[in-house]
């Protein structure tokens, strides 16, 4: 009779979590469960356009997984309510429990919306998931086409929604102290450039925030306000709170604190990664690029322990910022190794088909390491150790 099979829960079907479960399935002796809530894989860097969509029966952000999941992974669809690190297993929704040996904690992020800007959460809508951008696209199919709608927020989120919304032919303003704060000066001019072609209007500058949003407008400090029929908040993305209502250390915004090698500081049989991961109190920045890297790194990490060998620490090489400013037009912003910004961009059409293949790439990497687990290659990003040392990270329950 063989050997008992490693059970691996892989909590969240995103990037990182896709990639953390296909990787395991690099040894045939590992059970593998991915649970998610949703029976289908969402590209989040699509969600702008979901939202934007015109037919309301619109695919564009949603992928079978059979096409980027390994067959071998068996897929829940379900939500988890809560973990108990102590004996190893996690209380689904539906009340079901199911046991580990280790977990992989890729929750993502979600779209935040303050609770202390009064009628945001009433009157706002968010675009950080699926059901928010469908939600979105839901309220702008009752309106006509030139209502004024107002993106709050001037980062990658708000700028590509502010632009594919402009480009559809609606009336769009766009509120934040600064368009693109991640981007380099030069960057931040072609950015706002091709808004401006797309007759986006921006208010930016130090009174650039939104103090209070209603059903028809949003005021502004010093008592002005803007016509808003639909107000979309992108300013901020906050992350599920499993982690800490399941007792496990995490830091001030509810990511699970981990080690560099993305291993949770309370238990070495839990391991995070993506957007919800907080390595040494030092998050990398949420993204897809982020994403699939750590999601490999996560799975190296399980691999590693089960095969009784020391887990690498982890990193990430960032490269740049890839923004789509409308379908015509792009800016990929090049940077560090660190993710810094350096004035070097690519923009206009030229950058609109290099975000569009980033897109498709990141669906075709996530296929390819589902039929070839561990083909996927990624480069290492700088040694991390000066920066942890000087950060003094306190981690928060």
């Amino acid at each position: 009779m063989g050997a008992k099979a490693t059970t691996v829960l892989v909590i969240g079907g995103g990037y990182a979590g896709v990639m953390a479960a296909n990787r395991l399935m690099s040894r045939d002796d590992v059970m593998v469960k991915l649970i998610n809530p949703r029976p289908e894989f969402v590209e989040r860097i699509r969600l702008h356009q979901l939202a934007a969509a015109g037919d309301p029966h619109s695919t564009v952000a949603v992928t079978d997984y059979d096409t980027v999941l390994n067959a071998g992974v068996q897929l829940v669809v379900d939500s988890v309510a809560r973990i108990d690190a102590d004996s190893r297993q996690v209380t689904l929704a539906s009340g079901a429990t199911l046991p580990y040996d280790y977990l992989v904690y890729a929750v993502g992020s979600t779209g935040a919306v303050p609770a202390s800007v009064p009628g945001a959460r009433e009157f706002a809508y968010p675009l950080g998931e699926l059901e928010q951008a469908t939600r979105l696209r839901s309220r702008l199919a009752d309106l006509p086409v030139r209502a004024p709608i107002v993106v709050v927020g001037g980062g990658l989120t708000g700028i590509e929604a502010a632009a594919e919304f402009a480009e559809a032919g609606r009336k769009v303003t766009l509120v934040s102290p600064v368009v693109g704060p991640s981007l380099s000066k030069a960057g931040r001019r072609s950015v706002t450039k091709r808004l401006a072609k797309l007759n986006v209007t921006i208010v930016d500058g130090p009174q650039a925030t939104v103090t209070a949003v209603g059903p028809d407008q949003v005021a502004l400090p010093g008592g002005s306000t803007l016509p808003s029929a639909v107000t979309v908040w992108t300013a901020g993305f906050g992350v599920p709170a499993l982690a800490a209502e399941s007792g496990l250390t995490t830091d001030g915004l509810g990511r699970l604190l981990t080690d560099e090698t993305l291993t949770s500081v309370d238990d070495e049989r839990i391991v995070a990664t993506g957007d919800a991961a907080s390595p040494s109190g030092l998050p990398y920045r949420m993204s897809c690029q982020a994403g699939l890297p750590l999601g490999a790194q996560a799975a190296n990490t399980v691999l590693a322990r089960i095969a009784g060998t020391p887990p690498a620490d982890a990193t990430v090489m960032m490269t740049g910022q890839c923004i789509s400013v409308g379908r015509g037009a792009g800016t990929v912003q090049l940077a560090r190794k660190d993710d810094t910004p350096i004035s070097l961009y690519i923009g206009g059409r030229t950058g609109a088909l290099v975000k569009e293949q980033v897109c498709r790439y990141t669906v075709k990497w996530l296929a390819g390491e589902a039929a070839k687990p561990g083909s996927y290659r990624y480069f290492r990003g700088p040694d991390r150790t000066d920066l942890i040392a000087a950060a003094q990270t306190v981690p928060v329950r």
